[in-house]
């Protein structure tokens, strides 16, 4: 059961990245809420956005109108495209798998987890 990020980099203020997580293993995204997380250096982890299964994506109000979850159920796949990207966006970013169909936004409600990569954001 493995959740493998990547796509991270260093980007200037303004620019674009696309991350991505791929499901291996035992791991399916069928039926599960996946979602995207951060942690910048001293802060607690905290949500960006989640797809969950049953409703709609939901958004973090400060990447809102930037960032776009998607994924693909076939390939086992999720994406963040992340636009318009700002220095407070520096941080290591994190796929979850949750255990609920409906959306989640918070670290307890997600029992598998990617490696993390790193985003940093030159101003």
């Amino acid at each position: 059961v493995q959740l493998q990020a990547s796509g991270g980099g260093l980007v200037q203020a303004g620019g674009s990245l696309k991350l991505s997580c791929a499901a291996s293993g035992r791991t399916r995204l069928v039926g599960a809420t996946m979602a995207w997380f951060r942690q910048a250096p001293g802060k607690e982890r905290e949500f960006v956005a989640a797809s969950p299964w049953i409703g709609a994506r939901t958004y973090a109000d400060s990447i809102k109108g930037r960032f776009a979850i998607s994924r693909d159920n076939v390939k086992d796949t999720v994406s963040l495209q992340m636009n318009s990207l700002k220095a407070e966006d520096t941080a290591v970013y994190y796929c979850a798998r949750g255990n609920r169909a409906v959306v989640a936004t918070t670290v307890h409600e997600y029992n598998y987890w990617g490696q993390g990569t790193l985003v940093t954001v030159s101003s």
